[in-house]
């Protein structure tokens, strides 16, 4: 019998060692998991690199990762918040590697890590520092610049809804990244508001599919980031 659901973070987090590579689902706050960004901060895990689209919001989660010098690099769009310059601070001081990607680039190469496409060109960045050391390539005129997809040992993504096989459902706007970085990670774990029975979720209504899913945690009534 398929059923991907575990009772607590051990089982969720297994596997986990210092040095991997997570990506982390959320556009600011909502659809951050951070109870297991935070279960990851209990166990004492160092050396992170982390892919998200933000490098950390608010006083949960990722944010709590990088205070505590458990994060060696963060590839984002978005180093800072309105209420934290943590990752300046850091970066300046040489305490952290930063690798700043546009954003529609951040997700067409996770995109591209979970599809197996080896790179793809892009106008986004052609011009910038964004591009220096990279290939550039004109194409019918129009300079391209060459990326390349990015993969991880986890994805860490954050759900309304799942039944036992691992089908998932977002709640509106937390749903962001989640799907993307659930297709480009060797292990995917969810932390979901409520598990339901098999069939009470509509097929048509199904985000991201349970083949892309190998460990669910359920953390009811989190609320906090949506």
């Amino acid at each position: 019998m398929i059923d991907k659901r575990v009772s607590d973070f051990d089982a969720a987090l297994a596997g986990m060692a210092d040095g991997v590579t997570i990506m982390s689902s959320g556009f600011g706050a909502a659809g951050a998991p951070h109870d297991l960004l935070e279960a990851v901060l209990e166990r004492g895990w160092r050396d992170l690199v982390i892919i998200s689209n933000n490098a950390g919001e608010g006083e949960r989660g990722l944010i709590r990762l990088i205070q505590e010098r458990r994060v060696a690099k963060v590839i984002c769009s978005f180093p800072t918040s309105s209420n934290s310059e943590i990752i300046r601070d850091l970066y300046f001081a040489n305490q952290i590697e930063l690798e700043i990607v546009p954003q529609g680039t951040l997700s067409e190469r996770m995109r591209a890590g979970g599809a197996g496409i080896g790179g793809f060109y892009t106008r986004t960045s052609v011009g910038t520092p964004l591009a220096d050391g990279k290939e550039v390539r004109t194409l019918d005129g129009v300079d391209y610049v060459l990326e390349f997809p990015l993969r991880a040992e986890f994805a860490f993504i954050k759900a309304k809804q799942a039944d036992r096989w691992g089908n998932l459902i977002y709640n509106k706007s937390a749903r962001n990244f989640g799907p993307t970085m659930a297709m480009a990670a060797d292990t995917t774990v969810v932390q979901v508001d409520q598990f339901v029975e098999l069939g009470a979720i509509d097929p048509e209504q199904v985000i991201t599919p349970g083949i892309y899913v190998d460990r669910m945690i359920e953390i009811p009534g989190e609320g906090r980031g949506t």
